[in-house]
């Protein structure tokens, strides 16, 4: 019996030949050297959008993807950026991950990600940015603006943009207003009738906490309700310290609070969980509002009312401005993103009549 040949090309798709440049360019009816370029995101290109999209479209449907390496052969870069972060636990930064990978991918970029613990050596730090496969530029995030890695980034001989804070010495920056992050909280705080409302604070030496302290005072002063120390405790921004923190303030404070604003998403979790374990309901009893928003604030019980912050274009922007700077077309960043909106959940409610 005749056995009859298998079609391998029909089994096997991934195996024929993958599109090159001169295919996208010979069936979207225009030269290489444009295709190229507008591929490339080279924004100098004058070339209509019709022609620009009629491009783009050619090279997605013939799934497109240009060759790395010998681009960077030819243009003597490596076409990745780094991204240094202190934690990777922490949704804010996964957040921020999220969105500069969509913008490094956009275009035509590797995105490298190092985690670099904030306990880190100066030398170590450096050895971590020097090693991410000798990147052409840098996303750095950290909680401290003395960190070792920003004096690292600042010796890499790259640019650079710091995402989520200033710096003292940093000429590319992306960050939130922190202080009228801060200020929607709390003032969201006081419509239900709350005046005793602690505050769960970062360093109060970096950006980000000097800004969400400044809004929590300036909310608190525009209705005369008077500052109180004791109500304030220092949490940073991880679980445990927004649990230690919220430990401290029920133990130190004068007058038990009504409702407290932890800095950021990880220290409220934290607050709440140090609130129940004292046998204090949420939000009966004390209610919690933080800055920044996520799965997490939905899946804890009761869910987190936050002002929701634009983390993932941070993240995308940074992406898209680091590559501008790696490619000429800026020569500085400096960019304050605002709050979203105030995202309503269970762990606030109207201030609990005392005696």
């Amino acid at each position: 019996m005749q056995k009859k040949s298998l079609d391998t090309g029909s089994l096997f798709p991934a195996l024929t030949a993958r599109a090159t440049l001169n295919d996208v360019a010979s069936q979207a009816g225009v030269d290489v050297s444009t295709a190229s370029r507008v591929l490339r995101g080279d924004q100098k290109q004058r070339v209509g959008e019709e022609t620009r999209t009629r491009i783009l479209d050619t090279a997605k449907k013939l799934n497109y993807r240009a060759n790395i390496t010998a681009r960077s052969l030819r243009a003597a870069k490596t076409f990745s950026i780094g991204i240094a972060v202190p934690q990777l636990d922490n949704p804010v930064f996964s957040q921020i991950i999220m969105g500069a990978e969509r913008g490094a991918r956009e275009r035509g970029y590797s995105l490298l990600i190092a985690h670099i613990g904030e306990g880190s050596s100066d030398d170590d730090a450096y050895e971590r940015l020097a090693s991410t496969n000798r990147v052409d530029g840098l996303l750095i995030t950290t909680l401290d603006d003395n960190s070792v890695v920003l004096h690292a980034a600042k010796k890499a001989g790259v640019p650079f943009v710091l995402l989520n804070r200033t710096g003292q010495g940093v000429d590319n920056s992306i960050y939130f207003d922190s202080n009228q992050a801060a200020k929607i909280a709390v003032q969201h705080l006081i419509s239900l009738g709350h005046t005793r409302i602690a505050h769960l604070s970062g360093q109060l030496n970096p950006s980000t906490g000097i800004g969400r302290f400044a809004g929590y005072r300036d909310a608190l002063e525009e209705v005369n309700i008077p500052f109180d120390p004791s109500l304030v405790a220092v949490s940073g921004y991880t679980i445990k310290g927004g649990a230690d923190a919220m430990r401290a303030v029920l133990q130190q404070a004068k007058e038990l609070p009504s409702a407290v604003f932890p800095i950021t998403l990880s220290a409220a979790v934290g607050a709440v969980m140090a609130i129940q374990q004292y046998g204090i309901r949420v939000p009966e009893d004390l209610s919690v509002v933080t800055v920044h928003d996520g799965p997490i604030a939905e899946a804890i019980f009761p869910p987190l009312t936050t002002v929701q912050m634009p983390v993932e274009k941070m993240g995308f922007d940074g992406a898209m401005g680091l590559i501008d700077l790696i490619e000429g077309r800026q020569t500085k960043i400096n960019c304050m993103m605002q709050p979203l909106q105030l995202v309503l959940r269970g762990s606030t409610s109207k201030a609990p009549h005392r005696r």
